[in-house]
């Protein structure tokens, strides 16, 4: 997963926190058993003593000192369930283990060069907590209401918004919840307040949580960060625009409420085409129609959300007025 070098270094932050505070509860949990109970102590330094010695073997009698192993390993496990016995008759068992934070690394956070899955989490974590600090929030699919969507029929739809946006949200549902990197790329056009943000925010919630790097940007935003890299760059600057490239799922919402102009036209054509050519998902909301995106963008543009993205018209009153009003 292509999570950002931010994300990854406050979750390697934490994970060192957590074995630091796992390791001092260890520490702590070793001087209460020794205090009451001091053959332990005993029997840990005849166990690094009896390490020693199994060392020693191996170098004094050549290759073959199995025999002198294997009374080492028997003394040792002899020893091993005395300590056990004793610790656990007088505290909770886990006073009597001294494993790591995480079995697979011990706390390093990889696995030879590969990332484990305990700072995997951690990303996750990391990431999902970004996502609720945007405007959007922590999206989560079982707060959708349809009932703020009215169930006559709508003359011009030739059915009711209900249930056209009973369809939207079943194509959400299924796209967020299942997301892979071969899900393709959504596109929601409609009047604001009709949920497009919402469920967005849904889309990116599902697909954090089931461990995809997810890059939530609010169109004005997202060319900022492209303009500040292109005339004034920074190594900060490069790694927000490699991440807008590099990860699984880019989610780019209100498109047309940035300012206008050649710098963004340009912009958004070439992240189109580089997620488009390495097949990596989007999904894109907007006010426009699609002749408003050849006049403000170009034909080009147009040409690739209609072609390239699966089109989601969002109908429908304004659900914060509905609000307001107390629906």
């Amino acid at each position: 997963m292509a999570y950002s070098q931010e994300i990854i270094s406050r979750a390697r932050r934490k994970l060192e926190s957590q074995k630091a505070d796992w390791e001092s509860r260890q520490r702590q949990h070793q001087q209460q058993v020794y205090a009451a109970i001091p053959r332990v102590r005993e029997i840990d330094m005849l166990l690094r003593r009896n390490m020693t010695a199994a060392a020693q073997a191996v170098f004094t009698q050549g290759g073959d000192a199995r025999a002198a192993m294997e009374q080492v390993r028997q003394e040792n496990q002899t020893l091993q369930q005395e300590r056990e016995d004793l610790i656990v008759a007088q505290f909770p068992p886990e006073y009597a283990r001294e494993d790591p934070i995480c079995p697979h690394c011990g706390g390093s956070g990889y696995v030879g060069s590969r990332m484990c899955s305990c700072l995997l989490e951690l990303c996750r974590q990391e990431q999902k907590k970004e996502l609720a600090l945007l405007t959007c929030g922590e999206g989560r699919f079982t707060d959708f209401i349809l009932e703020y969507y009215s169930d006559a029929v709508d003359p011009k739809l030739g059915v009711s918004p209900r249930a056209v946006m009973r369809g939207n949200f079943a194509v959400c549902r299924r796209y967020g919840e299942n997301f892979s990197l071969d899900k393709g790329n959504l596109l929601f056009v409609g009047g604001t307040g009709l949920g497009k943000t919402f469920l967005s925010a849904c889309i990116a919630t599902s697909a954090t949580e089931q461990g995809f790097s997810v890059d939530y940007e609010p169109a004005g935003h997202l060319f900022q960060k492209l303009e500040r890299n292109r005339f004034s760059p920074t190594p900060e600057t490069a790694a927000a625009v490699a991440r807008l490239e590099a990860c699984d799922l880019l989610i780019v919402d209100d498109l047309g409420t940035e300012l206008p102009g050649n710098f963004v036209t340009a912009a958004l054509y070439n992240l189109l085409n580089d997620r488009l050519l390495a097949g990596k998902p989007m999904v894109i909301s907007t006010n426009l129609t699609m002749d408003e995106v050849a006049g403000r963008y170009s034909p080009q543009i147009a040409s690739r959300l209609q072609g390239s993205f699966q089109r989601l018209t969002f109908v429908g009153q304004d659900i914060r007025i509905l609000k307001n009003r107390g629906f």
